[in-house]
């Protein structure tokens, strides 16, 4: 990878400059023309002309770029079944590079290092919606828990790119469940829940991205945690899977609901109806338990649906 890193910045620099009666004069590249000056590029360079968007890419304004190498386009073609990039329908094409840019600003390492969080992508999701990704610069600077910022902060006139060792997939409600530590006891809930019969297949759903679409209101770790102490238990599995089952339900709603869309009144999910409050942003169960949808984590959008995370586990009657 240092010898990327290099090549890089080498052929950034000799690209850059052009003698003129031995002037040195700044050529300047923008997105499309920076990855066309790197070999190890070339593979994502021929996808955007495939799937047509080079002007798009070289259009003026701010972009954040994430761009894999060609060992990772070559790994993702291998990994989803296709001979050669001509392989790969141009509207699927299409969506995974736009799953790799953010549009209208550019977002310097510095402001991801130390932080975690979402933005959302220029890839489309259910109705008008957009894809989002999820950063975690805890350790190094990732994208929905897989792909890493190889070389990070390389300036163009229309944006800034980073390197990344993975294509980015498009995201379902178990890319974001999964990759967010803060989700993991949810996750443990519907693994455990998967295991009773007859019981709806949780994980096999919530990772396909053709289903739903769904609203998922996903508990935090902590919401788990107060659950337990509440219900005077040592863990989930105290509990029978078919409770396990019961509770999840009413965290689903059977529609793509984003927080714009949602109204005060009955909200029906799966497991029963609760009652939303749009101005204060809760939900009450029918234990008249409140759950306060936490703001700065609402509207991740995946394929299959859109999550908000909320701090109280909601119950059906009579739990």
């Amino acid at each position: 990878m240092k010898k990327l890193m290099y090549l890089l910045v080498a052929t950034l620099v000799l690209t850059s400059c052009s003698n003129d009666d031995d002037n040195t004069t700044v050529q300047p590249l923008n997105v499309v023309e920076t990855a066309q000056s790197v070999a190890d590029l070339s593979i994502l360079v021929d996808a955007v002309v495939q799937a047509g968007l080079v002007d798009a890419l070289s259009a003026p304004g701010n972009k954040t770029v994430l761009a894999p190498t060609n060992a990772a386009f070559t790994a993702f073609l291998q990994a989803k079944g296709f001979s050669s990039l001509s392989d790969v329908p141009n509207d699927v094409l299409t969506q995974i590079l736009l799953n790799h840019v953010i549009a209208d600003v550019n977002i310097e390492s510095s402001a991801l290092i130390g932080n975690t969080g979402y933005t959302n992508t220029m890839a489309d999701g259910p109705g008008s919606t957009k894809l989002s990704i999820y950063y975690d610069g805890t350790s190094g600077v990732t994208f929905n828990g897989g792909a890493s910022v190889a070389i990070a902060d390389v300036g163009t006139t229309n944006g800034i790119v980073h390197v990344i060792d993975q294509v980015i997939d498009l995201p379902t409600i178990a890319t974001f469940a999964t990759t967010n530590a803060n989700l993991s006891i949810l996750v443990d809930a519907l693994a455990y829940a998967d295991t009773g019969s007859p019981t709806v297949p949780y994980i096999s759903t919530v990772s396909n991205g053709e289903a739903g679409p769904f609203t998922v209101f996903a508990p935090t770790n902590d919401a788990f945690v107060s659950l337990l102490a509440e219900l005077e238990l040592n863990a989930l599995t105290d509990l029978e899977t078919a409770t396990v089952d019961a509770v999840l339900l009413n965290h689903i709603v059977g529609a793509n609901v984003q927080s714009s869309g949602l109204q005060s009144g009955t909200v029906t999910t799966l497991g029963g109806n609760i009652t939303a409050d749009a101005t204060a942003f809760t939900l009450t169960d029918a234990n008249d338990r409140i759950s306060n949808i936490i703001t700065t984590l609402v509207n991740i959008q995946g394929t299959n649906g859109v999550v908000h995370v909320i701090d109280k586990v909601i119950l059906p009657a009579n739990e």
